[in-house]
């Protein structure tokens, strides 16, 4: 099979199971459309600001099981390698990973309006390299910590893909698609950077209840 086939395949299955839209069918079992409250996101910050720690939890738990199976499926497939399947051609797996941060951003059944990514690259990241997520993890809880700002940690964590693969020896195709998931993460959280910027991010906190 050409090389571009497995690309644009694993590209297409990760876009499939990012479509799996984890906090607006939460949302939708609570009788709302997440995307017309809190910050108007469809991801686990918002679900916890919305609807409550609990809710949050779950979907950020499945959005990282997404990660992990939109980049260990092709990697299954196309005979790569990873966390679950010893370490080895990582490209299938990253493929599939672009694919699922598409899917779960821009859903075309939801005219294109998704959450923004950073829980299913944190599946991505255990998934790859168990290595990069232990890494990935220390410096996102130290911010989060210090912070407060989910959007911080995942900007930081999105940055630091493609330079803590490149340190641990992977080759520059894997490097380079890592850093196409590195600038989707960074466009997708654009406003989150203007607030950022401005001082009027919101901050992150555990809710035990809802405001709905």
């Amino acid at each position: 099979m050409p090389a571009i086939d497995y690309r644009v395949l694993a590209v297409l299955i990760g876009y499939a199971i990012g479509l799996i839209q984890t906090a607006y069918i939460i949302g939708r079992l609570k009788g709302i459309d997440i995307r017309q409250h809190g910050s108007g996101g469809a991801g686990a910050t918002n679900v916890n600001r919305v609807l409550g720690s609990k809710a949050g939890i779950f979907v950020f738990v499945v959005d990282i099981v997404k990660g992990i199976a939109a980049f260990t499926i092709p990697a299954f497939i196309w005979h790569g390698g990873g966390t679950f399947l010893g370490y080895g051609f990582a490209l299938p797996g990253l493929y599939g990973a672009i694919g699922c941060v598409l899917g779960h951003s821009f859903p075309f059944y939801l005219k294109f309006k998704g959450g923004k990514g950073m829980a299913v690259t944190i599946g991505l990241m255990i998934a790859i390299d168990i290595r990069m997520f232990l890494i990935a993890a220390a410096v996102g809880i130290t911010l989060i910590a210090i912070t407060k700002y989910i959007s911080l940690a995942s900007l930081t964590l999105g940055a630091m893909m493609p330079i803590v693969l490149h340190f641990l020896g992977y080759p520059t195709e894997e490097v380079l698609v890592s850093l196409v998931i590195s600038v989707l993460i960074w466009y997708l959280h654009r406003e989150n950077i203007g607030r950022l910027l401005r001082g009027e991010e919101n901050k992150f906190s555990f809710k035990k209840k809802g405001v709905l």
